[in-house]
């Protein structure tokens, strides 16, 4: 989107799917943590990191998925 850590937070205030996304248990009317800790984490983790856990994340949800069409596979026989 753009935006800066604090307009990020401000997004994240404002719209529960976000919260949702983040894992959040609830709803909050807070913010989650400090602008600065999103600062922090990008000065820890490079890019290569970062590209590394995106393909994790791809890679298990193909693997869900793939599971779930083949668990709907045998329900069908």
């Amino acid at each position: 989107m753009g935006t800066d850590d604090r307009e990020t937070l401000r997004q994240i205030l404002e719209n529960p799917y976000l919260q949702y996304f983040l894992g959040l248990p609830e709803y909050q009317y807070r913010r989650p943590f400090h602008h600065s800790l999103m600062t922090h984490f990008r000065k820890r983790l490079s890019v290569k990191i970062l590209d590394e856990v995106n393909d994790w994340i791809a890679l298990e949800e193909a693997r869900k998925s793939s599971e779930a069409n083949d668990s709907s596979d045998i329900d069908d026989d």
